[in-house]
């Protein structure tokens, strides 16, 4: 989800590998410093060219103590990448006079949120000003929460027991809350669940195959996929298993690096909304202060400045065992990048977890400026 860095004490011994020879040398190079210099366990990143050539690479070993190798492409928890898929559904649903943006939520969840003001467009770009109910849920004693199931209302039901954060359009403060309401609001208007239509309306459609959103009281990953490591009371834990219900549609799906630049590619490309749906998706607002510098944020994808001049667009997601970052240039060309640990689990400092989160990134701009 949202980044936090904390730092603790490092632990076990890593091991480094690919499972292809790897044509981009300077990609490799930075997946194998994630794991030497930074101490992931591993990492994963895929390349798509403008043509849809796609390479994917990896380092590392998918359980510590132990080498393991990497499964080329594996699945990892895409944390806040969801919201990318539940905006994209919101705008077909605008696109089909079902939803308006600018209208107040409780139009459509009447009593959901006491402020009547906050409308669909400022849950998609984060000015709400709900409280985030992940600050408030004990999150800091993963232990205790990993196993619990919630119900998308207790989810609510906690922000709304908080104060706002500021005026409904005032700033950008970043919320896992507004996405719960729009799962909420895919729910009303279709009368199905939110999982069921972001499956029929992107991934089917895009025949994502290794994306799916886990079912209710599911707590493994399907396919293949590398473990996730996290700090927790009890020291550094493999969390890959966990109840993931507590993100639902802030951040529950489950995909890898390749599906997701097929996702933000098509995306980007108008293959999942229309034209008028996707330029309101990319307008954008200023996120000083909660996001890195020349960072925007649009209606539920934003926008990232590269080192070479332009811009990509994608999303970004961190959830316990897993960080994800990525997105697509104008041009075409997409990158992500995957690592089996949040930044602080496996550095001393919290200057070397924010040093290993900048690394992850830096892969990305280095790939879409190559």
């Amino acid at each position: 989800m949202k980044k936090t860095l904390v730092g603790v004490l490092a632990a076990a011994m890593l091991f480094t590998g690919t499972a292809m020879a790897a044509p981009a040398n300077t990609v490799q190079k930075q997946l194998d410093g994630l794991v030497k210099q930074h101490r992931f366990p591993a990492a994963l990143a895929t390349a798509t060219e403008a043509d849809g050539k796609a390479t994917s690479q990896v380092a590392g070993t998918s359980e510590l103590g132990k080498y393991v190798p990497v499964p080329k492409n594996g699945q990892v928890r895409a944390g806040s990448n969801t919201k990318a898929f539940v905006a994209t559904v919101v705008m077909q649903l605008v696109g089909e006079g079902k939803v308006q943006l600018d209208v107040p939520i409780t139009r459509y969840l009447p009593g959901a949120i006491k402020d009547e003001r906050i409308t669909v467009r400022q849950l998609l770009n984060h000015t709400s000003g709900l409280a985030n109910y992940t600050q408030y849920m004990g999150l800091d004693k993963f232990e205790e929460q990993r196993h619990r199931y919630y119900e998308p209302r207790e989810l609510l039901d906690i922000a709304n027991a908080h104060p706002p954060t500021n005026e409904p359009g005032a700033k950008f403060k970043y919320s896992n809350t507004n996405y719960v309401l729009l799962g909420l609001l895919i729910q009303k208007v279709t009368g199905r669940p939110v999982a069921e239509q972001v499956d029929q309306r992107v991934i089917r459609k895009l025949n994502l195959r290794d994306t799916y959103w886990p079912g209710v009281g599911e707590q493994d990953i399907n396919g293949k996929h590398p473990h996730g490591y996290a700090r927790t009371s009890n020291g550094v834990e493999d969390v890959t298993e966990l109840d993931p219900s507590w993100g639902w549609a802030a951040g529950q799906i489950i995909s890898t690096t390749k599906d997701l630049n097929a996702f933000y590619r098509a995306l980007l490309k108008g293959e999942l909304l229309q034209q008028k749906e996707l330029d309101e998706m990319r307008k954008t607002v200023d996120t000083a202060g909660e996001m890195p510098p020349g960072v925007q944020y649009g209606l539920g994808i934003s926008s990232w400045p590269l080192t070479c001049g332009g811009r990509y667009w994608g999303h970004g997601g961190d959830i316990h065992g897993y960080e994800t970052r990525g997105g697509v240039t104008e041009a075409g060309r997409a990158f992500s990048v995957a690592v089996t640990a949040l930044p602080g689990t496996f550095q001393d400092t919290p200057e070397e977890a924010e040093k290993a989160h900048d690394a992850v990134l830096a892969t990305v701009d280095s790939s879409l400026c190559r």
